[in-house]
């Protein structure tokens, strides 16, 4: 199965250089624009947003430890972070399961058919499948945390 690509992410910008040499990388980060590349969730419970994001996103995480895990999908990372080991790196920088202002949106193949394969792995149901007057078709979820979370795909006009 085919990973989602995370279409829009909400943290950590990174720059992607491609195989230049120091003085062309550094003349081509001051005019490029900022790549953004991985999102990273913060949680006080990192095996529980694991276990639901490899449910949801039917790929396996890579992880380093008990503190950190990464989803590589098409288009991006999703990052899970454990809320003690950020406060100990950045103290005071992030709150755990608090984000109510970004949307971690997954394009999918087949809107329909991934809100019936979720449909009992979800508990926290916000919008089920609709068609958007934006051209997506979509449905909007919030994981263990309270993120939310929207699948979508691009569809034809009627």
């Amino acid at each position: 199965m085919r990973a989602p690509k995370i279409a829009i992410l909400c943290t950590a910008f990174l720059l992607t250089l491609g195989a230049m040499d120091a003085q062309t990388a550094s003349s081509k980060a001051e005019s490029a624009a900022p790549v953004l590349r991985n999102t990273c969730l913060i949680t006080n419970d990192v095996q529980r947003l694991v276990a639901f994001y490899t449910r949801i996103l039917g790929i396996p995480a890579k992880t380093s430890g008990n503190d950190y895990a990464e989803f590589h999908t098409d288009g991006a990372v999703l990052a899970i972070f454990s809320a003690a080991a950020q406060e100990k790196y950045i103290p005071g920088s992030t709150e755990a399961a608090r984000n109510r202002s970004a949307i971690l949106e997954f394009e999918v193949a087949d809107v329909d058919g991934q809100y019936t394969k979720q449909k009992d792995t979800i508990k926290d149901w916000v919008k089920k499948p609709t068609t958007q007057p934006w051209g997506t078709r979509s449905f909007y979820f919030r994981d263990p945390d309270g993120n939310l979370v929207n699948f979508y795909a691009r569809v034809k006009p009627h």
